[in-house]
């Protein structure tokens, strides 16, 4: 294929989503070598539970410094330290000797993904026009819900050949590559590019907002003021989203019954139905706003109706006999939760433009609070009750919530430059 046909911008979506795909994997990669973490270095649970919380806090903590980073120094720069640094500390982590260099580790590793979402948001406002925005959020993380997906087989099948420790060597190297890849590949402005076209050129400024970093003072009135009701979505969303990606095993062990070995497949389902409704969240959004024009619709619309199904598919799922069913109608929730997503990660660059990955931050920070109180919360609601029921209507409420709140967002009130 020849550059002329090659449309770069696709080129460079593909390898973000290269990186949120790898990114995933060195963020949930620990939990599955933690029984062979635990059996070496002897860890009692609550210091395997330490470990494998000293990602979140830094992860939380990181969201708007690298946003505000990705729009002040270029995404370009950023995402290449930032890749750099967790990169380093996964490889670190499988030269651990101890439960204290394991924490801190992970503390490198959640400071290095934290802003790495904001920053690549930021980088697709410089290259995509509004009408790919939606497809883009979407593609991007499904290829991160992939990849939490294929966690368990890729480390296991590393493990088996070579042992726990070269799981994280090999992990962190694919993460060395992908920032020397990033480093070739990427630009932060189109301008230049030496491999853009003047027709690509002009499709990508139709529509868009000015792509130059944001080298004056940074609106933080205005950005806050317009994504503050963002973020509460983002929290709700958020909220279910960590009930799935740490509990859900123990409830499908604890509460439905399922065997060791079958609990691998019976996670791996739910996690799949997320990846297509990630995709297609976008792709949805994205015609609606071709067909109608009204960027309200397009947005408020996959909002709406996402948490609203999420929620209406939860409530069978926790109450059937069926324990099979249960599974399925799981799926079917994780799928419309997952169709929220696109459409949250493309309001930063709607509303914001070039401070994109500031809001960015802004917005992943209710993400991040709530994957530091979501599955504490759910722990000690089943300790003290003894069964399931009420963490899950609780998760029912907030994704209520969540879509009412959705109403009052408008992705046509843009931050205008100070």
């Amino acid at each position: 294929m020849t550059r002329s046909a090659l449309k770069i911008r696709h080129l460079i979506l593909f390898v973000l989503c290269l990186m949120y795909f790898i990114a995933y994997i060195d963020r949930v990669n620990i939990s599955v070598a933690g029984p062979m973490l635990r059996k070496e270095l002897g860890l009692t649970p609550t210091e395997l539970g330490l470990i494998f919380s000293a990602f979140a806090y830094p992860y939380a903590a990181m969201q708007i410094a690298g946003g505000w980073m990705s729009d002040r120094f270029g995404p370009r720069l950023v995402l290449a330290v930032l890749s750099l640094l967790w990169a380093t500390a996964t490889i670190l982590t499988g030269l651990s000797w101890s439960v204290a260099s394991l924490v801190a580790f992970r503390i490198l590793v959640g400071v290095g993904e934290g802003g790495a979402f904001p920053a690549a948001t930021r980088a697709l406002t410089c290259w995509l026009p509004i009408r790919e925005r939606g497809f883009a959020q979407g593609i991007t993380h499904s290829f991160a819900r992939l990849g939490g997906a294929l966690t368990p087989s890729i480390v296991l099948a590393i493990v088996a050949r070579y042992g726990w420790r070269e799981s994280f060597i090999v992990l962190g190297a694919a993460s060395l590559a992908w920032t020397a890849v990033w480093v070739a590949s990427f630009r932060d402005t189109p301008d230049e590019h030496p491999w853009v076209t003047a027709p690509e050129l002009a499709a990508i400024r139709t529509g868009g907002e000015s792509t130059r970093a944001a080298r004056g003072p940074t609106p933080w009135r205005q950005i806050v003021s317009r994504m503050w009701l963002v973020t509460v979505v983002d929290f709700c969303y958020g909220w279910s989203l960590w009930v799935f990606l740490t509990w859900l095993p123990s409830y499908l062990s604890d509460a439905r019954g399922f065997r060791l070995d079958q609990i691998a497949l019976m996670t791996t389902l739910p996690l799949l139905g997320g990846v297509v409704g990630d995709t297609l969240g976008g792709v949805i959004s994205d015609a609606i706003f071709r067909r109608t024009g009204n960027l309200r619709v397009a947005r408020r619309t996959l909002l709406v109706v996402g948490l609203v199904g999420a929620s209406a598919f939860i409530l069978p799922a926790i109450v059937t006999g069926s324990a099979i069913g249960a599974v399925y109608l799981l799926a079917a929730a994780f799928f419309f939760l997952e169709l929220t997503n696109a459409v949250l990660w493309t309001l930063p660059i709607d509303i914001a433009g070039r401070y994109a990955g500031t809001a960015g931050g802004i917005m992943n920070t209710g993400f991040g609070v709530a994957g530091m109180i979501s599955p504490l919360v759910f722990g000690v609601l089943i300790h003290r009750t003894g069964h399931y029921e009420l963490p899950f209507f609780i998760s029912v409420g907030l994704l209520l919530v969540g879509a009412l709140c959705s109403l009052g967002i408008d992705p046509t009130l843009k931050v205008e430059a100070v």
